[in-house]
């Protein structure tokens, strides 16, 4: 399908501080649009203006949260040149996200090409400073004007932009981490394996209530037993117990991440002794004790390597590896990083070229 291009005729300034760029604030000049209808499938693909997408009030979006999302970026190099980090599993897992919500499936090509071609429209909003980037929202929304709960008939696909600034401004500081014991998630059969907002929505709760006891995510337990542990917020987790490496399995209710399968790869490159497999609060809670406990750390786009220096589960609280980031952390965030900016040659064929 050709792609339509309208320019803005009121481009913005851009911002002129990139220290203070922040996350999710600032949005380019152009988004990119594409609606679907159950006669003509997926049409009229096109970069417009950015601006406010008109809804009618009864839109399935609104009452039965048939939606989904990606997060991705875009890295300048230190040449200038502009580059994706593994584009095509954001758009594998968006269909897979797709299929469990009933939504269509799309085009994976025309979703690169796409993104391509509007991330060259808005090149100068690539930030240049040294660990910014331009972070990459696709998502879709279903747009059918009436009140029942099925599947609905149209849909719109759209990608916004937005430069955001270092994740980490004043060094790679560990987290502190809340374990989750009262609240649930996710469970095997729902959506926990997808991106959408509703899973986000039901996190809201317990996130704030850890926030009131001074810590900044949440640690998610399974839903059925409440023991094995799952996710951290928004992000996967990694613990290195003595010599085994340890993540959660994907078992339906994980989000399968991108940084998550990315860290795996590189572990086993590097010849470490890496499990996906089911890890109880307990084991986790003895190893930190008896002093196996050596590292942990979150993985996701915003962070990539998130390291965790205090975990609370009920009255206990841990301290690990002395509150500092661990040495495998750090050589990770290293790796993965330099992967993304250019800074070093990529053997695995994970860097998708731009502009």
């Amino acid at each position: 399908m050709e792609i339509k291009v309208t320019l803005t005729d009121s481009p913005k300034a851009k911002p002129a501080d990139e220290s203070k760029l922040g996350f999710g604030q600032i949005f380019t000049d152009h988004m990119f649009l594409m609606d679907y209808s159950n006669e003509k499938g997926w049409h009229d693909p096109r970069i417009v203006p950015y601006g406010p997408i008109p809804l009618d009030p009864s839109a399935a979006c609104f009452h039965y949260a048939q939606e989904i999302f990606e997060g991705m970026k875009a890295y300048r190099t230190a040449e200038g040149k502009i580059q994706f980090f593994r584009p095509q599993e954001n758009f594998k897992r968006l269909n897979a996200s797709c299929g469990r919500l009933v939504i269509p499936p799309l085009d994976e090509k025309l979703l690169l090409d796409s993104l391509k071609k509007l991330v060259e429209i808005e090149k100068d909003w690539v930030p240049h400073e040294k660990d910014t980037s331009l972070y990459i929202r696709p998502f879709i929304i279903s747009n059918q004007a009436v009140l029942g709960v099925h599947p609905s008939k149209t849909y719109i696909y759209c990608v916004i932009l937005s430069p955001s600034g270092a994740y980490y401004k004043g060094g790679l500081n560990p987290v502190k981490i809340y374990v989750e014991t009262k609240y649930v998630r996710a469970v095997k059969g729902g959506m926990g394996m997808v991106k959408t907002g509703g899973n986000y929505a039901a996190s809201l709760i317990a996130q704030e209530e850890a926030e009131k006891e001074g810590y900044s995510q949440v640690l998610w337990l399974d839903g059925v037993e409440r023991k094995y542990i799952e996710e951290v917020g928004a992000m996967n987790v990694f613990f290195k117990i003595g010599d085994e490496i340890v993540t959660p399995e994907l078992s339906g209710s994980i989000l399968p991440g991108i940084t998550r399968k990315s860290v795996l790869e590189v572990l086993r490159s590097w010849g470490l002794k890496v499990s996906e497999r089911r890890l109880s609060v307990d084991e986790l809670m003895k190893a930190a004790q008896d002093g196996t406990l050596e590292e942990a750390w979150g993985t996701g786009t915003a962070a990539v390597i998130s390291p965790i220096g205090e975990l609370k589960c009920n009255d206990i609280v841990t301290t690990i590896n002395g509150n500092k980031i661990g040495p495998l952390s750090q050589k990770l965030y290293d790796t993965l990083t330099d992967l993304q900016w250019g800074r070093s040659k990529d053997p695995f064929g994970w860097i998708e070229p731009c502009c």
